[in-house]
């Protein structure tokens, strides 16, 4: 299989290419480097050091015996997108090349159009040179749960059927996003659910959770992921897995009772996997919602604190306020059978990877040490980050990252 993966460079991306070119499939994908550039704007950078481009495909051709066909390119600049699809002629598209964090989108107004001009224009070029250059293909375009908000109801996968006023229909289930980079997630949604039924594309929404893990490769360093630890890139469990190492308490947002889905690194890429060897049909718009199990932050802290003790390290929780404008006690009941009906069954219990992941981050602990001060978040939901806001990285990628 032929796999195309924009956002190649990013935490999912570099994960999937090794994961897939180890079962056997011919990766090349497309990359602007900002994931590096937004990371240390928000003045930190992976605490896991990452190679950069050139090694990073030296050392896969060492690994895999053959090339990555890398691009380095905008997916806003659609002759870009064009191009490259038409050179490979992949037979599956994963569109990862987004703006991935909530509160990076909720700076300020400049923040927010960036992230709107970046997911949404580069999905449409996704989509439209899709159908010009590989209309065949089957586009697995990374959503997320935080599309559904948190209404109280179950969350179904997608659709859901609706009674009303003697007439029956399946529809989109309601999107309550909570933040702008979320929003362009839904229309992103809308955008590819369109496009299946205007042009025949086949197209798979991935719903995701919050992914955890460190990815490290066991005998080459230069074939290691990125790991954010700040309040715009670092996932929840990874903060809090890092802060414990450095001996930081934890820091859960308000009550600590919000509800989310999570999942394992490994596991993301198992269900990515799935999706690719088992796509749609022509013109079918499916979507699958992806993650393990759910818990709230405060018990995924107590999880961390309790592994973390385990092995020595003295663990304490010390909640913030909470920067952001969220119900804090809610319903949450998300479906996820899909990808359990393709095959998918958890690699590992969530305990058991936290422990990978606190073994993996001590010979890193310095450099948290040197980045701790990114744990304390200032970007709030409803004010300006700073009196003067900085402009969003967009024009001038790092050159280190080449």
């Amino acid at each position: 299989m032929k796999v195309f993966i924009a956002g190649i460079d990013g935490y999912l991306g570099w994960s999937l290419a090794r994961h897939l070119a180890g079962r056997g499939a011919d990766i090349s994908g497309a990359d602007r480097f900002l994931r590096r550039a937004w990371v240390e704007e928000m003045g930190s950078g992976s605490v896991v050091p990452i190679a950069p481009m050139p090694e990073r495909l030296d050392a896969f051709r060492s690994r895999f015996g053959r090339d990555l066909r890398f691009f380095e390119g905008d997916l806003c600049d659609y002759r870009f997108v064009r191009d490259a699809l038409a050179d490979v002629r992949p037979d599956a598209v994963v569109h990862l090349g987004e703006m991935p964090s909530a509160p990076y989108s909720m700076i300020d107004v400049d923040h927010c159009v960036f992230t709107h001009q970046n997911n949404v224009i580069g999905t449409l070029n996704v989509l439209y040179a899709m159908r010009e250059a590989c209309p065949d293909a089957h586009l697995l375009k990374l959503g997320t749960m935080g599309e559904y908000g948190t209404p109280n109801l179950d969350i179904p996968e997608g659709f859901f059927t609706v009674d009303y006023r003697g007439r029956t229909d399946t529809l989109p289930f309601p999107r309550q996003a909570g933040s702008w980079y979320h929003w362009t997630k839904v229309h992103d949604s809308n955008n590819v659910m369109f496009a299946c039924r205007l042009w025949g594309l086949a197209a798979t929404d991935i719903m995701q959770g919050v992914v955890f893990g460190t990815g490290l490769d066991p005998t080459e360093a230069r074939l290691n992921t990125r790991f954010d630890i700040d309040q715009a890139f670092g996932t929840t469990i990874n903060r809090f897995c890092a802060q414990a190492v450095i001996g930081h308490a934890l820091t859960p947002y308000g009550s600590g009772h919000q509800r989310r889905g999570f999942l394992p690194l490994a596991d993301s890429m198992a269900c990515l996997t799935l999706a690719l060897d088992h796509p749609p049909g022509e013109g079918e718009y499916r979507v699958l919602n992806q993650f393990q199990e759910v818990y709230s932050v405060t018990e995924l802290a107590e999880k961390v604190r309790a592994v973390g003790n385990r092995k020595g390290l003295d663990v304490t929780i010390q909640p913030l306020e909470n920067p952001r404008v969220e119900r804090e006690d809610h319903h949450y009941n998300p479906d996820h059978q899909g990808l359990r009906d393709l095959g998918y069954e958890p690699t590992t219990d969530v305990e058991t990877e936290l422990g990978r992941v606190l073994d993996d981050l001590t010979d890193h602990r310095g450099e948290i040490l040197k980045r701790q001060s990114v744990f304390v978040p200032d970007i709030r939901w409803n004010a300006a980050r700073r009196p003067v806001s900085a402009q969003p990285v967009a024009d001038d990628a790092m050159d280190k990252s080449r």
